[in-house]
């Protein structure tokens, strides 16, 4: 039987490690997981990291974005299928930030770096992104947890890749740093979606549960 590729995409501030609890579920179900790392200087960076890990795939993969990650599979082309959770899932000419607006529930948590850029402060992560893991699961993602550069979120989609394939989406409905709403609004954008009661990061607190809903 052929593996299945997939592509897993972390969001700002996360690293690809972040991703380690759903790619394990997922190599269970009999994928073959990559999980390319970001924070490459922008936007447009970004996505050319992750198309170039999804041209080197043995068959179309299934793309999967969480958050910022989402925007960034959004213009990758040759997915079999797209999946967001958590996610931002822009059209062309849409940007994460244009998106989210200036009230986004995660601005007030952002604070600038000493070394340039943002980051989240340790204490606010857990309420913001992890409410829902396990106390050893949301402190070694808030140990990965590094500051983002400036401008990705601002990148404009072009393509929108997406909309050329099948899509679904994971609504997290207890998320703090996404609002729900806007999630609802992007999945209604989706071929398909559910709602499950999460916080920001299901891939970490139910991976068995986003697993079923990439792969099945």
């Amino acid at each position: 039987m052929q593996l299945r590729d997939v592509v897993l995409v972390h969001g700002l501030f996360h690293q690809a490690a972040h991703m380690d609890p759903l790619a394990e579920a997922l190599r269970q179900r009999g994928a073959r997981v990559t999980v390319p790392h970001l924070h490459r200087g922008s936007f447009e960076a970004d996505v050319r990291a992750v198309q170039a890990v999804a041209d080197l795939c043995e068959t179309a993969p299934i793309l999967a974005g969480h958050s910022y990650g989402g925007a960034v599979i959004a213009d990758v082309a040759g997915g079999c299928r797209y999946v967001f959770f958590a996610a931002f899932a822009p059209m062309a000419g849409e940007s994460c930030a244009e998106l989210g607006g200036p009230d986004a529930l995660v601005n007030k948590w952002v604070r600038p770096h000493s070394t340039g850029g943002t980051y989240v402060p340790a204490q606010f992560a857990r309420e913001l992104f992890y409410a829902d893991c396990s106390p050893a699961a949301a402190s070694r993602a808030i140990d990965l947890l590094v500051p983002q550069a400036g401008g990705h979120g601002r990148g404009v989609v072009r393509r929108a890749e997406w909309t050329r394939a099948p899509s679904h989406y994971i609504v997290c409905d207890d998320d703090r740093a996404v609002s729900p709403e806007l999630q609802q609004a992007m999945a209604r954008r989706c071929d398909s979606s559910r709602h499950i009661r999460a916080s920001h990061s299901p891939h970490i607190s139910q991976p068995e549960l986003v697993a079923e809903a990439i792969i099945g």
